[in-house]
């Protein structure tokens, strides 16, 4: 049960109807997973802190380093060194002291990910490689865990939502195939800061639409983001029949 000023912290977003008293306490009850403290997960962090999602789970392995300061708003130039998720975890403490925030400085692998993924209500990915995405993705649909997805290099973007608990819902691998992708990272290619702040946003917004049963979520549409032109297009997403990570569950006949 809300108290007085959790009531009047989270009021603008409580008069919507569509959230009201009920949405904002499965946001409060909620624990989500955010794997990757860097350009997505700053803004997708920042918003579910302030939005009250009552338990986050940070994850990333590496440290605070000052090319980072043009894009990954959570840090400050105060906490070079520190590692991603302490710095994370200080600067959404200050914004919602109210919420319970975990802190795993390392990379999730094997049980332990399993583990964090099962625990979870939602997982949202803001890794920067195409390794951890198939694991997160192969983690999720064991684990019946609805999965946000991410991506933003140079000027372009995308999200989708990957839901296991939909008969219908693609895998990312649906629509990546594991060992054909190209890498690309921000260190070789660049990237427009306020892009991944855009497709980080949205992160957080699908998070909550899905948490509280807000809307239509991006499941089996993929938006593509032309950061130049400022151009979204919106592609429909199959599932694979012959998928090696969803094909074996309901519906896929």
């Amino acid at each position: 049960m809300m108290n007085d000023a959790q009531l009047l912290r989270y009021s603008r977003q409580i008069m919507l109807p569509e959230v009201d008293i009920d949405g904002q306490q499965r946001w409060l009850d909620s624990r989500v997973l955010i794997v990757g403290l860097g350009g997505l997960g700053s803004p997708a962090s920042i918003y579910l802190a302030s939005a009250g999602v009552g338990h986050l789970v940070l994850v990333d392995d590496d440290s605070v380093d000052l090319t980072n300061l043009q894009r990954q708003i959570v840090h400050n130039s105060e906490r070079v060194g520190q590692p991603k998720v302490e710095s994370a975890r200080q600067t959404l403490a200050a914004l919602n002291p109210e919420i319970r925030i975990d802190t795993l400085a390392q990379r999730l692998e094997g049980d332990a990910l399993r583990e964090q993924v099962a625990a979870a209500d939602l997982v949202l990915d803001c890794s920067d490689n195409f390794a951890t995405r198939f694991a997160l993705n192969r983690a999720c649909f064991a684990a019946g865990t609805p999965l946000v997805s991410g991506a933003a290099i140079r000027f372009d973007g995308q999200i989708s939502v990957f839901d296991p608990r939909q008969a219908e819902s693609p895998c990312y691998q649906c629509l990546y195939r594991e060992g054909e992708e190209e890498q690309l990272s921000c260190s070789e290619s660049g990237v427009f800061a306020p892009l991944v702040g855009i497709i980080g946003a949205m992160q957080a917004a699908e998070a909550l639409k899905l948490l509280a049963g807000i809307g239509e979520p991006l499941t089996g549409r993929l938006l593509l983001l032309d950061g130049r032109r400022m151009e979204w297009r919106s592609l429909r997403l199959r599932r694979d029949r012959a998928c090696p990570v969803c094909a074996g569950r309901a519906g896929s006949h």
